[in-house]
């Protein structure tokens, strides 16, 4: 149902551009190159078998679990905030 001046499609395109947005931001993000022998942060080597499954991955799994927990805490998004301003 089109509201205004939008078309008939003009929610669900939305919706899809913003997802479209999300998985190219989300695939920008992730290593590429050459994998490194060491991790760039504690100097670990990195197994060979993670080498191998994540091109240019720099960080061992200890560090890069200890960076990814850093960045969930700070990722901007509150859902249960969104929620409640959704009931009010």
């Amino acid at each position: 149902m089109a509201t205004g001046w939008a078309g008939d499609g003009a929610v669900q395109d939305q919706i899809d551009a913003t997802v479209d947005d999300a998985i190219k931001r989300a695939r920008s993000q992730l290593p590429s190159g050459d994998s490194l022998a060491h991790c760039e942060e504690c100097d670990a080597p990195i197994p060979e078998a993670r080498r191998k499954a994540l091109p240019g991955v720099r960080l061992c799994v200890d560090c890069q679990q200890a960076y990814d927990a850093d960045q969930a805490g700070s990722s901007g998004y509150n859902r249960r905030g969104s929620k409640d301003s959704q009931l009010r």
